[in-house]
């Protein structure tokens, strides 16, 4: 199985790596066989699975069992679940519910946030829970920011974004995701923590490794679709389109032929 040791050594080496959001044991098994690097159990099943129209009704109840799930079915991908909303309002609430996720099967938990967060994530990380930190466009926060934009526009910024960053990796951050921001930024970011990998989405080329939903790069997406995604499913055809269009997603992560200038915010920064 894949481990954060694992993470950090493909960005000391310059290998790409792959991650997909994940939420049941099927799916689970075809990343699997795909050697997808990384599954995420996002929230975004509250869209994807539960039909919500944002990530904020998902308790922790929901990412334990469908973190159980996901784990039951992989045995080679490292594996990351979300703390919901308010899950981790406290730093007493984000050990509690830190450790049913992890109980569950998870490697590591995600927190949405910023330099705010920065005892939460010491207290985490001194009792044994790796922290992922969700930066930019943080969905948790969609009702703050008025809706789902790019962040880090303006060079102001975008050092306001880094000086964060460097806070939470200062703290014990252990990997960084950044959404929603310009190609700029995340190159910056990847450049700025040589030991701590970067993980993006609607970031650019230049972040450690890439994420999406994955009911978005198999084209099962309705209505708006967010500019960095891709349909890897547009390509495929016959009785094994899913894992093909998978396997599709990790090669062109991991040789960085995704994303693409038309996945990415090429923003210049004033």
């Amino acid at each position: 199985m894949i481990s954060l040791s694992d993470l950090r050594r493909f960005k000391k080496e310059g290998r790409k790596f792959s991650c997909l959001t994940c939420y049941d044991a099927s799916m689970s098994k075809a990343m699997e066989v795909a050697q997808i690097d990384s599954v995420l159990i996002g929230d975004s099943l509250g869209m994807t699975i539960q039909g919500h129209d944002s990530t904020l009704p998902v308790t922790v109840r929901d990412m334990v069992y469908h973190t159980a799930c996901v784990r039951r079915a992989n045995q080679h991908a490292f594996i990351m679940a979300d703390l919901p909303f308010m899950a981790y309002a406290t730093t007493n609430d984000a050990l509690k519910n830190a450790k049913k996720v992890m109980q569950a099967g998870a490697q590591m938990v995600k927190i949405e946030g910023g330099a705010w967060l920065a005892d939460t994530v010491a207290s985490l990380t001194r009792n044994g829970v790796p922290v992922c930190m969700h930066l930019g466009l943080t969905p948790q926060s969609v009702n703050v920011f008025g809706g789902y934009k790019v962040q880090a526009r303006t060079r102001q910024a975008a050092d306001t974004l880094l000086q964060e960053c460097r806070t939470l990796v200062e703290a014990g951050a252990a990997i960084l995701l950044l959404e929603c921001v310009p190609a700029q930024v995340g190159k910056e970011v990847a450049q700025a923590f040589p030991e701590t990998p970067v993980i993006g989405i609607g970031a650019g080329a230049d972040t450690d490794g890439q994420v999406l939903v994955v009911q978005d790069m198999l084209g099962l997406t309705q209505g708006h679709v967010a500019k960095f995604v891709y349909n890897f499913m547009s390509t495929q055809s016959g009785p094994y389109a899913i894992l093909d269009a998978i396997k599709t997603y990790h090669h062109a992560v991991t040789t960085n032929i995704f994303p693409a200038l038309e996945q990415t915010f090429q923003i210049e920064l004033k």
